[in-house]
């Protein structure tokens, strides 16, 4: 039985409904980082060439092999790697590699990073493929998204140059952006880097093209992308107090409609989204009842303070519910999470928290096992269950 007890929390009863994001942007999505709520998809499942963006995947999988080091099979960054006749072939973005000279690993990743270098791209797939091509390398990016959850990816080169069956959806470049935040600290500040001088060998082809890193609304990343078929994208992720989100755009027209809509999307989520304290660790919302306990009942808390994502205009008060399997089977542990908070706030996808037991109930004696089963029994037979599902 799934018994359902409607709870009027702190916050209590009606919300204001936020202003939907209208992002000219073909595909788009952007997601709290923080507490994981979706604030916009938009054909975020479709899979779509995604340029430049594809990189990231590469750079995933390259600061993985530095992590695993080159006595594992991966990459040291003090390593030199050559560069092929194929690598120096690509045009495009690029760090003007020549064949034959050898480079070191962490210049090729910031040349990935800040000039989104296509030859670089391929002297990191060459070293770390299998049978030492790119195409090889490419079928190990495939391999891997889909163990990261992007289904709906697909890579057939390193780089993100057009070509047919190269595609990932806007989702999947969410998912990456939010592994590569998370996964490694200590490589992700080189995505704020707006200049890299390699070598002083063309000094035009210096400057990151991120054009969200100098607008000062706390953006930190990640890769721009552009091809004719693509249009102009970016996945990007932005930093304010202690909130970060993660937005993916594309399908643009220029270069400054992707700046443009960028910023649009960035101050639209900090400024109509607000964290808002919603319990106090230990607090109470229901009580659930016991079967075969010492006690009848145990009471369902917040097992740490919460918070939640709300539109920044809503009123204080939410309405929700505490589901749980009922009766409890004792015993319960302190601690443990037996039921969850389930809310919706317009705008926003359903919200769950967990609430744990709020003490020990353990297994009961005879006399309180069958005074507590006939309670519970009476309770069902008379009342019946608030609702089920």
């Amino acid at each position: 039985m799934i018994r359902l007890a409607t709870a009027l929390l702190a916050l209590g009863l009606s919300t204001t409904s936020v202003s939907a994001f209208d992002t000219q942007a073909t595909s788009a999505f952007v997601i709290d980082q923080t507490t994981g709520t979706v604030l916009l998809n938009k054909n975020a499942d479709q899979p779509l060439p995604p340029a430049s963006m594809s990189k990231l995947m590469t750079l995933y999988m390259a600061f993985e092999a530095v992590r695993r080091g080159k006595t594992n099979g991966g990459l040291d960054l003090n390593e030199e790697l050559p560069v092929s006749e194929h690598a120096q072939s690509y045009g495009g973005s690029s760090m003007f590699l020549r064949s034959g000279e050898r480079i070191l690993v962490e210049d090729l990743l910031r040349g990935i990073i800040v000039l989104s270098g296509n030859d670089a791209c391929v002297v990191i797939a060459e070293a770390l493929s299998p049978d030492g091509t790119e195409y090889g390398f490419a079928r190990l990016m495939t391999q891997r998204a889909q163990e990261l959850g992007m289904t709906n990816s697909s890579f057939v080169n390193s780089s993100g140059w057009p070509q047919a069956g190269h595609l990932m959806s806007m989702h999947d470049l969410a998912i990456l952006a939010n592994r590569l935040i998370t996964d490694f600290p200590e490589f992700y500040p080189l995505f704020a880097e707006t200049e890299f001088k390699f070598d002083n060998r063309v000094p035009s082809n210096t400057l990151n093209r991120n054009p969200v890193l100098s607008m000062g609304i706390g953006a930190d990343g990640l890769k721009t992308g552009h091809t004719e078929e693509a249009g102009y994208g970016l996945t990007g992720s932005a930093k304010q107090g202690d909130r970060r989100i993660i937005f993916v755009l594309t399908g643009l027209d220029s270069s400054r409609a992707r700046a443009q809509e960028s910023q649009a999307v960035v101050n639209w989520a900090f400024r109509q989204f607000a964290m808002r304290p919603l319990a106090k660790e230990g607090e109470q919302f229901a009580q659930a009842d016991v079967w075969m306990g010492n006690q009848p009942t145990v009471g369902l808390v917040a097992g740490e303070d919460l918070s939640v994502l709300m539109p920044a205009l809503a009123a204080n008060e939410i309405k929700g519910e505490v589901v749980y399997t009922g009766p409890l089977s004792a015993p319960i542990a302190a601690g443990d999470q037996v039921a969850e908070l389930v809310f919706t706030l317009d705008g926003l996808p359903e919200t769950r928290v967990p609430l744990v037991a709020d003490r020990d109930v353990a297994a009961g004696g005879f006399l309180s096992r069958v005074t507590t089963a006939a309670r519970v029994l009476f309770k069902m037979i008379v009342q019946g269950p608030e609702e089920t599902t």
